[in-house]
């Protein structure tokens, strides 16, 4: 008998060293502002999860740890069950996060002053990495056709030089969410293999897929496009483990997975967290379950948001999500300038979101809003702007 989980738990998460709650202050100015920015739930792990984490804070000794048999297996099975891949166990090497891992990368197969692709609107530190680490980012943007995203690929081509060695392939998109089709990653691996471009591929969405979609990781498309990519996956977005600072880099090329070990080696980063190693086992063994809730419960949540701007707020137009509880929300109409709009949403609304243009120049307009929340913490959001909506209509 399955259990059902109660996602209308409000869990308050204030001086819990939350940064979705606690760091309002810091990062937007304010205190009192509804948070639906940084992308993580306000929902508890999967039970058992918490109860796995509970045995081994009872067990009291928190050493050095090792990945051991069983956490390789159940990557490998979930991969293969959820997404129809099969992997082999030594083509998984540890990386604290995603982001560490894309910085790696960048930093071991390319040289200062290298090209590094990005799609923009595209989660923001992905050109902040390339920067800092002395190459130059190349912006292909997406195309935005009657409400929906699609890849640019004459404009891909067209940017392509001899400089060019890395594209950063967001799958799913982050804030689009789309979930790119087989045909459109095809095409994009083709353009990159032919110019000897490298596909970073940051699949951290890829198991938030709503009904009707189905991700396909890059590197499953074909033994070559394996061989020329790196696929990055963590349960963190899927089951809301971002804390414990545990993910994978998919590298089934022995070449080049042997490089980045040895880049892994040097700064002494390769040592996992031990409730990291217990909470990523776990949950994709026993949290499949769960995951199938939360996303009927976010569907929901979308359809709820939905209607709502359609009803109540027509102004601002939802771009509908294949993957992800990030919704991008069009908000052109309200005739606002960039900086403008980003106070009217938090000064007059008092909801917290990313702001568009932080995705990029094409994000100039848009806004980012985290719906993984309890539906009477959306309906609250949703309120505050309808009424600042309303007053700004009629003054």
């Amino acid at each position: 008998m399955n259990v059902k989980y109660d996602f209308d738990e409000v869990i308050n998460r204030v001086n819990s060293a939350c940064e979705k709650w606690d760091a309002l202050p810091n990062r937007f100015g304010v205190s009192d502002a509804i948070p639906m920015w940084v992308a993580d739930m306000d929902f508890k792990a999967p039970p058992p999860v918490i109860n796995a984490l509970h045995q081994r804070v009872e067990h009291g000794v928190y050493g050095y740890t090792l990945r051991p048999d069983s956490y390789f297996e159940a990557i490998m099975d979930w991969m293969k069950r959820r997404h129809h891949w099969s992997i082999e166990r030594k083509w998984i090497v540890h990386s604290p996060g995603i982001l560490p891992a894309i910085s790696l990368i960048i930093n071991s197969f390319t040289h200062q002053g290298d090209k590094v692709i990005v799609q923009t609107p595209v989660y923001h530190p992905f050109s902040r990495i390339i920067k800092s680490l002395g190459r130059q980012v190349v912006n292909n943007p997406l195309t935005f056709e009657k409400g929906r995203y699609t890849m640019d690929f004459v404009d891909l081509v067209a940017k392509i030089d001899s400089t060019v060695k890395i594209l950063v392939l967001c799958n799913p998109h982050n804030p689009v969410g789309r979930v790119w089709s087989q045909e459109e990653l095809t095409m994009l691996g083709q353009i990159c293999i032919k110019n000897n471009i490298l596909v970073v591929s940051d699949e951290i969405h890829c198991d938030l897929v709503y009904k009707g979609h189905e991700h396909t990781p890059f590197a499953s498309i074909s033994d070559e496009f394996a061989e020329h990519s790196f696929t990055c996956i963590a349960p963190s977005k899927t089951f809301n483990l971002a804390g414990l600072q545990t993910s994978s880099i998919i590298i089934p090329n022995e070449k080049w997975r042997d490089i980045l070990n040895q880049s892994i080696n040097s700064l002494n980063i390769g040592s996992p967290n031990t409730f990291g190693i217990v909470a990523t086992e776990i949950a994709y063994q026993y949290g499949e379950d769960w995951l199938e809730q939360v996303i009927d419960y976010l569907q929901g949540n979308l359809d709820f948001l939905v209607r709502y701007f359609q009803e109540n707020i027509p102004q601002i137009k939802v771009i509908q999500p294949e993957s992800t509880y990030l919704v991008w929300l069009d908000c052109r109409e309200l005739g606002l300038p960039m900086e403008e709009l980003d106070t009217f949403m938090l000064h007059k609304a008092r909801v917290a979101m990313n702001e568009g243009y932080i995705f990029g120049e094409d994000g100039i307009g848009f806004m980012r809003m985290n719906i993984a929340c309890p539906r009477s913490i959306l309906a609250g959001s949703l309120r505050q702007i309808e009424e600042a909506v309303n007053f700004l209509c009629k003054a």
